[in-house]
């Protein structure tokens, strides 16, 4: 059976969320917030949160010091995933992951299929692991953004989950 076994312990984890854009600012970022508050809500602590300029670089680098922080567990961006010239974020973080969560973009766009249909071929949303950080871009709408934490990256960041979890496995993960 799968699914949150409430017998168990939960295991809060330490995510830090970057908004990719050029337009945003934390007064009027709707998706980021969303996320936060969806992030404490579920018992997790809120390690950052940013808004970053669609650039490669800025991404990268915003991202590589939450990679080295032995305090983040957890990046989540939203935004810069779709398919015009500004969109960047997968550009920018797929360089950093040492092995990259395939299952995710799969299961992220099955989710996604079922709210809006085909237009979510228009989304690159991506997911990795660098250093023993689990990495997630998302699109950022705020359905996108509801979809991929509420029916995805949520129950993989809830140690309760059956019959396995991201959370169980961080401990592993710098293993060579």
């Amino acid at each position: 059976m799968h699914g949150i076994n409430e017998k168990l312990t939960f295991k809060p984890v330490n995510i830090a969320v970057a908004v990719v854009s050029d337009t945003r600012t934390l007064e009027t970022d709707t998706s980021g917030k969303l996320l936060a508050e969806r992030i404490l809500a579920s018992g997790h602590t809120l390690a950052a949160r940013t808004i970053i300029p669609d650039d490669i670089a800025a991404i990268r680098k915003q991202v590589q010091i939450w990679i080295d922080d032995p305090k983040v567990d957890v990046v989540i961006s939203s935004g810069g995933t779709g398919l015009t010239g500004r969109d960047v974020t997968p550009e920018a973080i797929t360089p950093l992951f040492e092995k990259t969560i395939d299952g995710f973009s799969h299961v992220f766009h099955r989710v996604s299929f079922e709210s809006i249909g085909l237009s979510t071929i228009q989304s690159r949303a991506v997911a990795g692991v660098a250093k023993g950080t689990f990495i997630f871009a998302l699109p950022g709408s705020n359905g996108a953004v509801k979809d991929g934490w509420d029916k995805v990256i949520r129950l993989q960041l809830d140690s309760r989950h059956r019959p396995c979890n991201l959370v169980e496995i961080m401990p592993r993960l710098r293993e060579k």
